[in-house]
């Protein structure tokens, strides 16, 4: 079986909206999972964040391709019965409604579970249910800014925001991943799972290395802008063409390398302020003015070549429009109504595809799915 498709058979039902519970989502139907997107009337919210794409908002267009849209009220009695009959048929439901709203809905895990014991749930809410946060809203931003993201972000004079929906993109990976091993264990065990994933814990996790900075090593790292507040040099240097770039050295023998075939500078390497990395970086000032000097004597195509001979990594800080004609960037299709939308390559994929996912109208396959509940 082609391995895009080894969940082939999985039924999933997911009463999403915005960035986190659709990405999850949006890799189970990648991964062959049929899953059925309950939308309110007035559909994902996520549906309306802009029109750029065919018409389509880009984050529905990026995160929906391949999913069953049914359109239920559920105000309405019958519908919150069409819900449950939905749920009951379902091997998975993922759900980031707010802490509350499901169990307003009539949907009481516990008992699903209780009945049935192959059940697994996934919940995504923004703090922990073991914590006092529980039933707050969240939303990316304010994670981005309450676990302390935002304060080593951007540059030395403020804050920043990450520039995509990190917090949301990472609760994602982790909810998709909690039901791969439940599904690893089911099939072992015949045992389902009651999973919370919750968006501070995600982007905790994604901060250890910070907070095990600050809390036994003295204090979190500061912000530096385009620079590892860890390392140096490694930071954004500009050639004598114009070219700004990034440079990165990792380790003592490349430091030698680069101070003697990079730059040609081999007194540079035994200059007691350049001893090691700890050092380099007490002396971030000195050395990066030392190495933005040499630069800046050599336009980027020689540098590169410099660079490149020393076995020293380096990257052009580069505009997002360049991303597309990239020669390393690689796309799949998707259909937006008769329109054809590239969408950059899942991880893994290496451009298999079979047929191209449409991405549904808000609706499109309520008759279908509520005819197949009586059948």
């Amino acid at each position: 079986m082609n391995s895009l498709h080894s969940l082939q058979g999985l039924q999933v039902v997911s009463l999403e909206q915005a960035v986190a519970a659709p990405l999850c989502t949006q890799r189970l139907v990648k991964a062959g999972a049929q899953v059925i997107k309950i939308e309110r009337p007035q559909g994902d919210f996520a549906r309306y964040y802009d029109t750029a794409v065919a018409g389509e908002s880009s984050y529905f267009v990026w995160l929906n391709a391949g999913k069953k849209s049914v359109v239920l009220n559920l105000s309405i009695d019958q519908d919150k019965q069409s819900l449950l009959q939905i749920i009951h048929t379902a091997d998975v439901l993922v759900q980031n409604l707010k802490p509350g709203s499901l169990a307003g809905l009539g949907v009481d895990l516990d008992l699903l579970h209780a009945e049935r014991p192959k059940f697994i749930s996934v919940s995504i809410s923004g703090f922990s249910p073991d914590g006092p946060g529980y039933k707050r809203k969240a939303y990316d931003l304010l994670m981005q800014a309450e676990s302390g993201l935002a304060q080593i972000t951007g540059s030395a004079q403020e804050p920043g925001r990450v520039g995509v929906s990190l917090v949301d993109i990472a609760t994602g990976q982790f909810a998709y991943e909690a039901i791969l091993e439940a599904l690893l264990r089911r099939a072992v065990s015949s045992v389902g799972a009651k999973i919370d994933i919750s968006m501070f814990d995600a982007v905790s996790h994604w901060l250890a290395v910070p907070y095990l900075l600050d809390r036994y090593g003295g204090g979190a790292p500061q912000r530096v802008g385009l620079a590892h507040p860890g390392i140096c040099p490694y930071g954004v240097f500009t050639s004598a063409d114009g070219v700004s770039f990034i440079m990165s050295i990792q380790n003592e023998r490349e430091w030698q390398r680069f101070c003697d075939v990079g730059i040609e500078n081999p007194e540079l390497a035994g200059d007691p302020r350049c001893a090691d990395n700890p050092t380099r970086v007490a002396n971030r000032v000195f050395v990066d003015a030392t190495v933005q000097y040499a630069f800046a004597q050599l336009d980027y195509q020689y540098l590169g070549q410099r660079l490149d001979l020393a076995d020293i990594a380096f990257a052009p800080v580069s505009e997002v429009s360049a991303l597309k004609d990239h020669p390393d960037f690689h796309t799949e299709t998707v259909r937006v109504g008769d329109q054809d939308i590239e969408l950059p390559r899942l991880p893994g994929s290496n451009g298999e595809q079979s047929l191209v996912a449409k991405v549904p109208t808000l609706g499109e396959h309520t008759k279908e799915i509520l005819n197949s509940l009586s059948q």
